[in-house]
């Protein structure tokens, strides 16, 4: 039985991590996202404090019930999914769809796929904190629906608000 369960986005990298790794180790990959804000409603409750609503992508249920499997026989899971925006939110969400404990939360980040480059983001982790204030702010300013000749004016003040959004979030959580 696996004490660690690796999670990464992609299952052509599950092989390669493996070949890495002891038997101690388990990787498993959720195929990129597995939830996000329902296209055919606004995705947040205005009423509610902006509550995000999220649904899980159609297709992937069987993915995360197999995740869940894993997660109940692991005894630490590292989020490894890659160290962009979209890594963040990939993390993010498995965080919750697999209802990890915040404090149980391993997200490591590697830039590449070497057995040097596995191990040492092993011996660090980062909290993932950042992606719900960035998911919900781009969808209040939808850049994709602003017109073009406001569009330079918008993504500065975008860029910035979520800029503001995040270092407030971050220390909240460093407190």
């Amino acid at each position: 039985m696996a004490k660690y369960l690796i999670i990464v986005e992609s299952p052509t990298k599950v092989k390669t991590i493996k070949k890495f790794l002891g038997s101690n180790y388990d990787v498993a990959a959720s195929n990129g996202h597995v939830r996000d804000m329902p296209k055919s409603q606004l995705g947040f409750d205005v009423e509610n404090n902006y509550e995000p609503k999220y649904i899980t992508i159609r297709g992937k249920g069987d993915i995360l019930a197999a995740l869940r499997k894993s997660v109940k026989k692991s005894d630490k899971v590292y989020l490894a999914t890659d160290p962009d925006r979209e890594g963040e939110a990939i993390s993010w969400h498995l965080s919750k769809a697999l209802k990890l404990e915040e404090k149980d939360i391993h997200r490591i980040t590697f830039n590449e796929i070497t057995k040097t480059a596995v191990k040492e983001s092993l011996k660090t982790f980062a909290r993932n904190v950042a992606y719900r204030t960035i998911r919900i702010t781009g969808v209040i300013i939808d850049v994709n629906n602003i017109p073009l000749s406001l569009k330079n004016s918008f993504l500065f003040l975008f860029i910035n608000a979520n800029t503001v959004l995040i270092n407030a979030h971050l220390l909240a959580f460093s407190l």
